[in-house]
């Protein structure tokens, strides 16, 4: 089971390695400015039923390595048992730490493009690709990713290039903090959050909180 990523972790890392894998993790997050005209507000993205009485709200960075492990090994087992089901209200929010201080933003900007184009079914479809291509970023992939999911790839290299959605993401990241969280990954059911490192695996520990919550 991969252990969160916080701050004070990437901290560490970044002072036994020295490394710039690990340089995003010595700023203090503050996110970048929009070149040019910028996406103030955007609707969370949301799978399942979004009127179910249980909300599992997810807070990722796309350069978080154990965001990585998150998503393509226990999200696919939530989505399959619960969100495919209907049970819950599925949410994913960004949370730039940032790991990295250019894909951090990037990746997620061009995601949340994806979403503004073509919805929020395209939108998990993207997440889910990019997270795939971790460690080989560049703005010809999100592009690329991009045409996978009928979305148009110029748009997206242009949104990720000038942070168009920077404002959204900083919105996300606000409140974020405001509920706590201090990294990634970082789950919520309803509101409480969910303990990822309580020695049974992830998913058990977030069908464990969903039980409790549909009880």
């Amino acid at each position: 089971m991969a252990p969160r990523l916080t701050r004070r972790r990437a901290l560490s890392l970044a002072g036994g390695l020295a490394t710039a894998s690990f340089a995003g993790c010595l700023g203090l997050g503050d996110s970048p400015d929009p070149d040019g005209e910028a996406v103030e507000s955007l609707p969370t993205p949301v799978q399942g039923d979004p009127e179910s009485a249980v909300t599992v709200a997810v807070y990722e960075d796309f350069s978080c390595p154990h965001c990585r492990d998150f998503h393509l090994n226990v999200y696919p087992d939530v989505v399959s048992e619960f969100v495919d089901t209907e049970r819950v209200r599925y949410e994913h929010h960004d949370f730039p730490i940032p790991v990295d201080e250019r894909w951090s933003w990037a990746v997620a900007g061009a995601a949340r493009a994806v979403q503004d184009e073509v919805g929020d079914d395209a939108f998990f479809e993207y997440a889910a690709l990019a997270f795939e291509q971790q460690g080989s970023y560049s703005m010809d992939v999100l592009a690329d990713l991009a045409g996978e999911v009928d979305a148009d790839g110029e748009a997206v290299r242009s949104a990720a290039e000038n942070d168009t959605y920077a404002p959204v993401l900083e919105a996300d990241r606000s409140e974020g903090q405001d509920r706590g969280v201090q990294g990634t990954p970082t789950v919520f059911v309803n509101d409480e959050q969910v303990d990822l490192d309580s020695g049974e695996s992830q998913f058990d520990a977030i069908r464990s909180a969903i039980e409790s919550a549909e009880s």
